[in-house]
């Protein structure tokens, strides 16, 4: 792995393989992830339409120099008809975990979507049992809420979660050095 900053950035072409891998590799995608097979081309329909970024969400990769390390995503979430909020996940290669990678791209992407939209709340859940996400999501400054049980299905039984959130009001204004998205 390259010394240089985390960063984010669109995504492009040479990256769809890689994004490939964790919609058909369980290995790449870790055991909280992986939710069976999925159609391979899925993300490249979506790159050739709109490069993985609309007003309803996106995908931006986690880099560091030239290597590819995963991708953080956001979606809308609808909570009225002038109200709205975004959910937000981050998939690292297993080479790239547990080293904090995941609570840099997590911290770059919430100063990014607070800058660049109109949101107040920004939310991510993982399972209760995803231990190393639930510290990425406070060490990137988001606040446990609770437990939302029977929420994903995985691996043959219901699975809870937890749910977190960060608001605008509780992250500095700006990007921070190095952390163009």
């Amino acid at each position: 792995m390259s010394a240089d900053p985390v960063i984010l950035r669109p995504v492009n072409e040479a990256d769809l393989p890689l994004l490939a891998r964790f919609l058909t590799d369980p290995e790449a995608t870790g055991p909280f992830q992986w939710l069976g097979w999925s159609d391979p081309e899925r993300w490249r329909r979506e790159w050739e339409v709109n490069g993985l970024l609309s007003d309803e969400g996106g995908r931006l990769m986690v880099v560091t120099g030239t290597d590819r390390l995963g991708f953080v995503s956001w979606r809308r979430a609808v909570t009225s008809r002038s109200s709205y909020y975004w959910n937000i996940g981050a998939q690292l290669l297993p080479e790239s975990r547990g080293r904090g990678i995941g609570t840099q791209a997590q911290r770059l992407l919430v100063r990014y979507l607070f800058a660049h939209t109109p949101v107040v709340r920004i939310e991510a859940d993982t399972e209760t049992e995803n231990i190393a996400e639930q510290r990425a999501l406070e060490k990137s400054g988001f606040s446990r809420e609770g437990v939302l049980r029977s929420t994903v299905f995985r691996d043959g039984r219901w699975r809870d979660a937890v749910r977190y959130s960060v608001l605008r009001e509780d992250v500095p204004t700006g990007l921070p050095d190095g952390g163009a998205a």
